[in-house]
Formats: C-alpha cells, structure tokens, sequence
C-alpha cells in the first residue's frame, strides 16, 4: 500500500490496550479500513439503541437508581465512541475539502494549485 501525503491518517474507532488513540495510513479502500466502518456502524447503532431505551426507561416510574447508572455508564461509553467517529471523520472531511479548494493538507494553498 502506498500512503498520499494528502491523505490523513484515519482515526480509528478503537483504541490501543492501554488507551491511546490508533490511527491507520490509508486510502479508505483496504480491508482494516473495511473493518473500522464496520465497527463505526455498530458503534452508531448500539448509541441509537441505548438513546432508544433511555427514552423507555425515562418514562418508566418504577426504574431503579441502579438502573439509571448502569444505563448512564453505557451512555458514557457510547458517548465516547460517537465523539471518536465524529473527530475520525471531521478530519478527514477537512482534508478533502481543502484539497478540493485547492490548500494542502495544513489548510494553506498549495503552490501547485492553479490561480483563480
């Protein structure tokens, strides 16, 4: 595989065993990159499930504290998924516009695109 400089890295929607953020070179085309719009698509899901049943427990008045946190810890983690995609995907978003505009990478106008 070779890597574009125009492409950015792609921030994955995992993170490493200790915690860290992992991001891939690619071109959006290969079979981890697969992998990880596979994952995000689960990630949205499972966020849409989980806002789905915090409305059924919001209109239960028998709910228990108990289970309010758990459902509360859920949404934490969700959160934190949703956030990562959304941070993933702005910035590729942000490389393809500029590159479009003609601007590097950084958001300056490259010297190779042409005058308008």
């Amino acid at each position: 595989m070779t890597h574009h400089a125009l492409t950015p890295a792609r921030l994955l929607p995992w993170a490493s065993p200790e915690g860290e953020p992992c991001y891939l070179l690619t071109d959006g085309s290969g079979r981890l990159s697969r992998a990880a719009d596979t994952a995000e698509s689960i990630q949205l899901d499972m966020a849409g499930d989980l806002l789905a049943h915090l409305d059924d427990m919001l209109d239960d008045e028998h709910v228990t504290a108990v289970q309010l946190r758990y459902l509360l810890a859920r949404m934490s983690e969700v959160l934190t998924d949703v956030c990562r995609i959304a941070e993933s995907r702005g910035a590729r978003l942000r490389v393809y516009t500029n590159v479009e505009a003609g601007a590097g990478p950084d958001g300056n106008r490259s010297p190779d695109a042409g005058s308008s």
